[in-house]
């Protein structure tokens, strides 16, 4: 059993067009005995981006996660101090709690956001 921590356009792609990930990722994110958590820090990229009309997104993100069977990540104070004191690899504030929760829930992160690997966590590219 692996948990894997889906970085927000992973959860998008898992939703919208499956294919776009590389099979062995779709048999990770269906298999029963791999937990698959996607963090509030995601759910609140989706809504942001979609007020402001830069994304289109499944109303209703946060329950079609649960319906999917993916378990919740809040981001706890722990969260937001690591996420605050990474080294400033990557400027996006969401993949930086990503990353954090990552490192403090010992979750490896399904990305094609190669900057991730800058940091200590274990990363699985989504794609080919």
């Amino acid at each position: 059993m692996t948990q894997y921590l889906l970085d927000t356009h992973v959860v998008l792609w898992a939703f919208g067009s499956p294919d776009s990930l590389a099979p062995s990722i779709r048999v990770a994110i269906q298999d029963p005995r791999n937990t698959i958590v996607v963090s509030a820090a995601s759910v609140w990229e989706v809504e942001i981006k979609r007020a402001l009309g830069k994304l289109t997104a499944p109303s209703g993100f946060a329950a079609t996660c649960i319906q999917r069977g993916f378990d919740a990540l809040a981001i706890s104070f722990e969260h937001a101090e690591v996420a605050g004191a990474l080294p400033l690899h990557h400027g996006d504030p969401f993949d930086r709690m990503l990353i954090a929760q990552a490192m403090v829930e010992d979750l490896e992160i399904i990305s094609d956001d190669r900057v991730f690997e800058q940091y200590p966590v274990r990363v699985a590219p989504a794609t080919v």
